[in-house]
């Protein structure tokens, strides 16, 4: 089966193309979008040339399992998302003429005003956090405890915010205490931070469960407008949610102070590059490189990775 890497839908009106998702708005439903995953992959903010077959399908129903746990989860079922179906049947009528192509990767959202705030949550030290740690004792500029390995458990967990970059842009790590000045109501800091540390260690905890860390994660928000002027706009929770792509899950059975730990996750498409994969990497290994194509093996192995924490998190088989 060939990976969807670009969806068309010409009565629609495309708002986005991202990294991996087509955002659609619906003529006559202005507080709404349709959201698509498409099997796009990319990696140190470069989009492939390929795609990895299904992988939409799988990101589209591993949010859904998490946007409905956390809407029920005692300590979260305060913080609003913006779901209102995934169900094709359930979308309006224009949507549902590309049945074929959307279904089961796709949602129909609130239409919210998205912050421009990546809101990472570090559970334990790695990626860019070690090495910034390594460098200079800080990850984002927070003086953390002397000493600390590579993979080292944060406690508490660490909220370590970035800009949201445009497309082709790199995002900005950033100090919590810089969130005010980048969000359109500075008030919105404190709730946005409770809201994310709070949905990390809800599902840290549930993964821990299934024999998973949930090492670090990254959520979005928006606000969502409310009809009434004199009452102020919803923050609620927006984009996907928990999947491999936004998140670093290890097996817990593995893990240990010091280990480089290897994830459920892009990792061997990402050491794949950086050992040269395909000429990545001539161009500093950053966002100006040029898209590769991924070979058939690297494309296995990373599905491979995506379709085991599918399992483990859900406790049931993936099917497309």
């Amino acid at each position: 089966m060939a990976a969807l890497t670009q969806t068309d839908c010409p009565t629609l009106k495309l708002v986005a193309r991202g990294k991996v998702r087509d955002i659609y708005e619906v003529p006559g439903h202005a507080d709404a979008l349709l959201f698509v995953a498409t099997d796009r992959v990319s990696a140190f903010d470069v989009g492939m040339q390929n795609g990895i077959p299904n992988k939409g399908k799988l990101l589209t129903q591993l949010s859904l399992f998490f946007f409905d746990f956390l809407a029920s989860a005692p300590e979260t079922k305060h913080i609003p998302n913006h779901v209102i179906t995934s169900n094709i049947a359930e979308m309006p009528q224009e949507v549902q003429q590309y049945k074929n192509q959307l279904e089961g990767r796709s949602i129909w959202v609130r239409r919210a005003q998205v912050l421009p705030v990546e809101a990472i949550v570090r559970g334990y030290i790695t990626g860019s956090a070690w090495v910034e740690y390594q460098k200079e004792g800080t990850v984002h500029g927070i003086t953390v405890p002397t000493g600390m390995k590579e993979s080292t458990q944060f406690i508490p967990p660490l909220f370590t915010p970035s800009t949201k970059a445009e497309i082709g842009d790199k995002d900005e790590n950033i100090h919590p205490d810089s969130l005010r000045d980048i969000l359109p109501d500075p008030a919105l800091a404190e709730p946005l931070k409770s809201y994310a540390l709070s949905l990390y260690s809800t599902a840290a905890a549930y993964s821990l469960s299934k024999g998973l860390i949930l090492a670090d994660t990254k959520f979005e928000f928006g606000l969502l407008p409310s009809k009434d002027p004199s009452i102020p706009p919803t923050l609620m929770l927006v984009d996907e949610c928990l999947t491999p792509d936004s998140s670093r899950y290890w097996p817990a059975q593995t893990w240990a102070e010091g280990n480089k730990m290897v994830g459920f996750d892009k990792q061997y498409l990402r050491e794949w590059l950086k050992s040269g994969g395909g000429g990545f990497g001539k161009k500093g290994g950053g966002v100006e490189e040029d898209a590769v194509l991924i070979p058939d093996d690297i494309v296995q192995q990373t599905w491979g990775k995506y379709q085991e924490a599918f399992e483990l998190i859900t406790g049931r088989k993936f099917v497309p």
